[in-house]
C-alpha cells in the first residue's frame, strides 16, 4: 500500500498558502474592473448605476471588435435567448415543462415540446445532439478564435450497464476530438457520476469521511496518496460508521476505475486533456478519489487529468495546498479547473437540515477572495512548470486580476497550461475580450440528445438563477452592436 501523506496543521497550511502566492486581490484597485461578477447564484446583475468602464486590461468597451466574428443572425438569437432566460418565470416554466408528463409521453406532444426546446434554449447553450454536430460547433468556435471543451452531458448512472454505455459515448467523444485539427478541442469532460453507479459513489464517500474521523479505519481498496479531505471539510453527511464495501461493491469499484483508466489512457495517447467535473459534497470525496488516482497514473509527463475545485467551499484553499504538496512530493503535475460552484442553495439546505453550518462561504466576498487566492496560487504553479489551470469564471474582476498576475509572472499568452473558460452561450463578450488579449479561451460545451441533456441543464438553471440573470453586460453589449450594425446598414 502506498504511504499516506499526513496533513500538516491547518494554521501551517493557510500560512503556507499566503507565503507561496501573492493574492490576486492584492493588485492596486485602480487596475481592477469595477464590473460586478457574473457567476452562479452568488452574484446579482449589475445595475446601470453601478456598472462602470472596465480596465483596459480586458477591453469590454468596443462591441464591434468583441463581436466582429459573430454573424448578425446569431447575435439576434443570442440576445433574444439571454433576455428570455434572465426572466425567472421563463426558467420556472421551462423546469415545470421538462419535469411534466409532456416530456414523459412518447407522442406528438412530446416531440413538439422537444422541438421548441431544441430551437431555443438548447441551441443556445448546447453544442449539438451528437459528436458530428458538436464537432461542427467546435469549428465555428475556432473561426471566432475560441476552443471547445466537449462535455457529453450525462450523469447519475444507476447501474453498470448505464455506465458502460456512457463509457462508449465518452470514448467516441475522444475519438471525435482527435479528428479535429490540433488545438480545436482543449478538453474532453467526464463526470464520474456517469461511469460509476451513484449509490456506490455515496458509499465510497461515506467510507472516506469516516476514515477522516477515525484514521485507524481500514479501507483496503484505498491505495492512493493524495489527501482528499481536510480539517475544514464537512463530515456531517456520514453520521455513523458505514459498513465496509461488499465483494460486489468492490468489484463495481474496480470496474469504475477501469472505465476512467480507459478514457484517461486514450486521452494520454492523443494528448487531449481530460477534465473531471465536480459535484455536490455528498459524493465529491469519491469523485476526488477517482480523480487523484487517475492523475497519479497519467500526469507524470504532462497534465492530462484535471480535477475541479469549487472555490465557494470553505475547505477549498486548504485542500488545494494539501494535494499540491502531495503532487510535488510524488513528481506529479497537477491540473486544476477552478470554478466557484453551482450547488449553493442545496448544500446550505442540507447542512441546515442536519443542524450544521453550510460548507459554503458565508459571504460572496469570501468566495471571491478564495477564488482569487487559489487562482494566484495555481498561476504560480504554471509559471514554475509544476501545474496547469483552467480559470473557469464569468467574473470580470477575477479575469482582470488573473491577466495581471499572468503577465506579472511572465506567463506567455500561448502557454498551454493556462486556459480561461466560460459556458457556451454565456459571457461571450468576456470570452472575446480575453481572446483579444491573446489568451487561450474555451467554451464549456455540453452536447447530447435533447431529452438527456436538458434535465442536466435545467438542474443547473435551478441552481444558477443568478448566473442566467446576471448576463446584463453581455445583453447590453450585444444590443449596442446590433444597433451599430443596423445604423450602418441604414445609413
Amino acid at each position: 500500500m502506498a504511504t499516506r501523506i499526513l496533513a500538516p496543521p491547518k494554521k501551517v497550511i493557510l500560512n503556507n498558502l499566503r507565503l507561496l502566492s501573492r493574492p490576486l486581490n492584492s493588485v492596486p484597485p485602480t487596475f481592477v474592473a469595477a464590473i460586478p461578477g457574473q457567476f452562479a447564484a452568488f452574484e446579482p446583475a449589475p445595475s446601470a448605476a453601478t456598472t462602470t468602464k472596465p480596465s483596459s486590461l480586458i477591453d469590454l468597451t468596443d462591441p464591434e471588435r468583441l463581436f466582429s466574428s459573430v454573424p448578425t443572425s446569431k447575435l439576434i438569437r443570442s440576445t433574444a435567448n439571454l433576455h428570455a432566460v434572465a426572466m425567472e418565470p421563463v426558467v420556472d416554466l421551462g423546469i415545470r415543462v421538462m419535469q411534466s408528463k409532456l416530456i414523459m409521453d412518447t407522442g406528438l406532444v412530446r416531440e413538439a415540446v422537444l422541438g421548441v426546446v431544441r430551437r431555443t434554449f438548447y441551441d443556445h447553450f448546447c453544442g449539438g445532439e451528437d459528436t458530428v454536430e458538436a464537432a461542427a460547433t467546435v469549428r465555428q468556435l475556432n473561426e471566432a478564435g475560441l476552443r471547445g471543451m466537449l462535455d457529453y452531458a450525462v450523469e447519475d448512472a444507476e447501474d453498470n450497464s448505464s455506465c458502460d454505455r456512457n463509457l462508449e459515448a465518452f470514448l467516441h467523444t475522444v475519438e471525435s476530438a482527435r479528428t479535429l485539427p490540433h488545438g480545436y478541442v482543449s478538453f474532453v469532460v467526464v463526470k464520474i457520476t456517469a461511469i460509476c453507479p451513484i449509490h456506490l459513489l455515496r458509499r465510497v464517500s461515506d467510507l472516506l469521511r469516516w476514515q477522516k474521523k477515525n484514521p485507524s479505519f481500514n479501507l483496503p481498496w484505498n491505495r492512493y496518496s493524495f489527501p482528499i479531505l481536510s480539517d475544514l471539510t464537512p463530515l456531517y453527511h456520514t453520521l455513523e460508521e458505514p459498513q465496509p464495501l461488499t465483494a460486489e461493491e468492490e468489484a463495481d469499484l474496480f470496474l469504475a476505475h477501469e472505465r476512467l483508466r480507459t478514457v484517461g489512457s486514450k486521452c494520454e495517447k492523443y494528448n487531449i486533456p481530460l477534465c473531471i467535473d465536480a459535484e455536490y459534497t455528498a459524493v465529491q470525496p469519491a469523485i476526488d478519489f477517482f480523480t487523484y488516482s487517475a492523475a497519479m497514473e497519467h500526469n507524470r509527463n504532462e497534465p492530462i487529468i484535471y480535477g475541479t475545485l469549487q472555490a465557494y467551499l470553505k475547505d477549498a484553499k486548504e485542500r488545494l495546498l494539501l494535494k499540491s504538496e502531495a503532487a510535488r512530493k510524488m513528481g506529479i503535475l497537477m491540473g486544476v479547473k477552478l470554478v466557484r460552484g453551482a450547488y449553493m442553495a442545496s448544500e446550505a439546505k442540507l447542512a441546515h437540515s442536519l443542524g450544521h453550518e453550510s460548507p459554503i462561504h458565508n459571504s460572496i466576498q469570501e468566495t471571491h477572495d478564495c477564488y482569487n487566492d487559489c487562482a494566484s496560487f495555481m498561476l504560480e504553479k504554471v509559471a514554475g512548470r509544476s501545474g496547469a489551470v483552467v480559470l473557469a469564471t464569468h467574473n470580470v474582476e477575477s479575469g482582470q486580476l488573473a491577466v495581471m498576475k499572468a503577465k506579472d509572472m511572465g506567463i506567455s499568452n500561448g502557454n498551454q497550461r493556462l486556459e480561461f473558460a466560460q459556458l457556451y452561450g454565456m459571457a461571450d463578450s468576456f470570452s472575446f475580450g480575453l481572446k483579444n488579449e491573446g489568451f487561450q479561451v474555451s467554451k464549456y460545451m455540453p452536447f447530447g440528445p435533447v431529452d438527456q441533456v436538458m434535465p442536466y441543464l435545467l438542474r443547473r438553471a435551478e441552481e444558477n438563477r443568478g448566473l442566467l440573470s446576471a448576463s446584463t453586460l453581455d445583453r447590453q453589449l450585444m444590443r449596442n452592436e446590433l444597433w451599430r450594425r443596423f445604423r450602418a446598414a441604414v445609413l
